[in-house]
């Protein structure tokens, strides 16, 4: 989770189509190579774990953070927003949204989802429509941690903002912000054979000067 890692060099797929990785991958091999490069396949990523955090003090303002997540990356996002905001003196909850936490004792809430097929995972829609009363009654915000539509143009931002359309209108007064993602061998779940995901190479834009920034900012 420290934004300041040196990440592992990797190879583009482009690369692997010149080089025949994909072919070789295929078939079972596990190191193929061309043009003086040499790739070595990865194996099926383990089970992801999903974790609750507390951070803060007793005695603060209380608030959860709840969150889904597919491949991971939305899990150390939460984890980096709940530290963010137990070190402005808040007694923060970090939640997975598959253990249904009750929001009953919260002062604000954060909900957060990756997004998958262009809207966000469908237990984290569940857990916003089960809860959209408390939610409206509360300081909200939503986070969406995606890896596509992020630039500035007006197309990238529609299409940002259509993430949103089924819990946008359960609380509209909710704050919202949208963080780059991670892309890896779990692509999986975006439709990819599971053969391909594994050579998919691992392409991190996740900002954690910017999440950490945002945190310091919300409700405040």
């Amino acid at each position: 989770m420290d934004g300041n890692h040196v990440p592992s060099k990797t190879i583009s797929r482009r690369s692997f189509l010149r080089t025949g990785c994909i072919a070789a991958a295929a078939m079972g091999l596990t190191v193929c190579g061309g043009a003086g490069v040499v790739v070595a396949t990865r194996s099926d990523p383990p089970p992801l774990e999903l974790r609750s955090f507390s951070f803060g003090e007793p005695g603060g303002d209380k608030v959860l953070v709840a969150y889904a997540s597919a491949t991971g990356s939305t899990v150390d996002i939460a984890a980096a927003i709940g530290t963010t905001l137990g070190e402005r003196g808040l007694a923060v909850e970090v939640r997975p949204i598959v253990e249904a936490p009750s929001l009953a004792g919260y002062q604000s809430v954060l909900v957060g989802s990756p997004v998958h097929g262009a809207h966000w995972l469908p237990e984290a829609v569940d857990f916003v429509t089960t809860n959209q009363a408390e939610l409206n009654a509360l300081p909200a915000a939503l986070f969406t941690v995606h890896f596509f539509s992020r630039g500035e143009s007006e197309g990238a931002q529609k299409r940002r903002m259509a993430y949103l359309d089924r819990v946008r209108p359960l609380v509209p007064q909710a704050d919202v912000v949208f963080f780059g993602g991670r892309f890896d061998q779990r692509t999986v779940a975006f439709g990819l054979p599971s053969w391909l995901a594994r050579l998919t190479p691992t392409m991190d834009v996740r900002d954690w000067d910017a999440i950490r920034a945002w945190a310091q900012g919300v409700f405040a």
